[in-house]
C-alpha cells in the first residue's frame, strides 16, 4: 500500500472512530449522566428512561457500536484493499 492510500485509509478509520465516539458520548455521557433528570420523565417498558439508560441503555448500545464498527470497518478495509492477503 503506498503511502496516500494509507494516509487515505487512515483518514476513513478516523471517520468512522469519530462518528462512533460521538454517538459512544452520546448515549453514555449525554443521556445516562447529565440529561437522567428529564429523561426519568419517559417510562420506557415501566422503568424511567434515564435510569435505563444510565444502566442498561447505555451498554446495550456499546455492544451495538462494536458490530457497527467492525461492519463498517470491514467495508473501508474492502474499498482501500487491505482486506487481501499480500503474498
Amino acid at each position: 500500500m503506498n503511502e496516500e492510500l494509507a494516509k487515505a485509509y487512515w483518514r476513513a478509520n478516523l471517520k468512522v472512530i469519530g462518528a462512533l465516539l460521538s454517538v459512544w458520548a452520546l448515549a453514555g455521557l449525554i443521556f445516562g449522566v447529565l440529561l437522567v433528570e428529564p429523561l426519568n420523565r419517559i417510562a420506557f417498558g415501566g422503568v424511567p428512561f434515564g435510569f435505563w439508560m444510565a444502566q442498561q441503555g447505555a451498554i446495550f448500545i456499546f455492544v451495538v457500536l462494536i458490530f457497527v464498527y467492525a461492519f463498517v470497518m470491514e467495508r473501508v478495509d474492502h474499498r482501500f484493499r487491505v482486506d487481501k492477503d499480500e503474498e
